[in-house]
């Protein structure tokens, strides 16, 4: 009896443990040229129990509640035997309540990836020291996944989150950051540098709100009641909309629709015509390159 008390216990606090991200990664090597395919393979593995393994917050999901990623690592080029430059693909949903349904919170491509990696290296995150280019790339993604879900569910919610993220770009070297692409502002407006100061600046503030009001009160709310959940959700566009225009070219904006659009439109097929009418109007500036897309809500 003991034993079984024990083993009770043990496997609770395991539970208590889970983590919080299911990520399903892939090494894709196209390009490939001389390196042997083991060394990607090995790769491959050591992504998945980096994100997978680890703990990333001092919060308890269950296993049902767990962040459902999917990563795919593209390396377009060798530039040494254990130098890489690659594009990440990565993906972030979660589950809406009273359904089977998961909604896309983060659709996204990060074309400027280069790291080292030598075959059976580890990959480790430390808060506050940087160890490898990959290794923080990789963590910051997991924490802006971690503050979209949390504001999801609360409003700001992702605060924590995105000051965490925040931080690792402030831990890369400056001798790194300037041979690794993708933490700096100079270099355009549409990199690391840039989701996270958009995420975090008061111009961005009512789209955050708007992912709450999007996911917590639309989507979630939309098994016991359609019609008000939609209507909520358009709320949300209308704060989308907003900082569209305080904020024009904003990163976060075309990130938010990249993750949203094919949702937005089967949302608002079955909507009214004053809905579509609205939501035509907002998305065709908000998304302008999707912008017959969104007129087919009328069809």
């Amino acid at each position: 009896m003991k034993k079984m008390l024990f083993l009770f216990f043990v496997l609770a606090a395991v539970g208590l443990q889970a983590q919080e991200l299911t990520f399903s990664v892939k090494i894709n090597t196209l390009k490939l040229q001389t390196v042997d395919p083991k060394v990607f393979a090995t790769l491959e593995q050591t992504v998945a129990e980096f994100l997978n393994n680890q703990k990333w917050t001092d919060e308890i999901f269950e296993t049902n509640e767990r962040i459902n990623c999917n990563l795919v690592l593209t390396i377009q080029e060798e530039l040494s035997p254990t130098s890489f430059k690659a594009d990440l693909a990565i993906q972030a949903s979660r589950p809406v309540y009273g359904s089977t349904y998961e909604t896309r919170m983060l659709n996204h491509l990060d074309k400027e990836v280069t790291f080292s990696y030598e075959q059976f290296q580890p990959l480790i995150y430390s808060k506050n020291v940087f160890n490898d280019n990959l290794s923080s790339i990789l963590a910051f993604y997991v924490y802006v996944i971690l503050g979209m879900d949390a504001d999801s569910f609360s409003l700001f919610g992702g605060d924590e989150h995105y000051q965490t993220a925040q931080e690792i770009l402030n831990t890369v070297p400056q001798n790194v950051a300037s041979s690794a692409a993708g933490w700096r502002s100079v270099e355009g407006n549409r990199n690391r540098y840039w989701i996270i100061e958009n995420i975090l600046s008061p111009r961005v503030r009512a789209l955050r709100q708007g992912l709450y009001e999007y996911h917590r009160q639309g989507l979630d709310m939309m098994s016991n009641d359609v019609n008000t959940g939609r209507a909520i959700v358009l709320q949300a566009l209308e704060e989308v909309d907003k900082v569209n225009q305080s904020y024009p070219n904003a990163m976060i904006v075309q990130m938010f629709s990249n993750a949203k659009s094919d949702e937005i439109v089967e949302i608002f097929k079955r909507g009214t015509r004053q809905e579509q009418d609205r939501v035509v109007q907002i998305m065709t500036k908000v998304d302008a390159t999707n912008a017959s897309k969104y007129r087919n809500i009328k069809s």
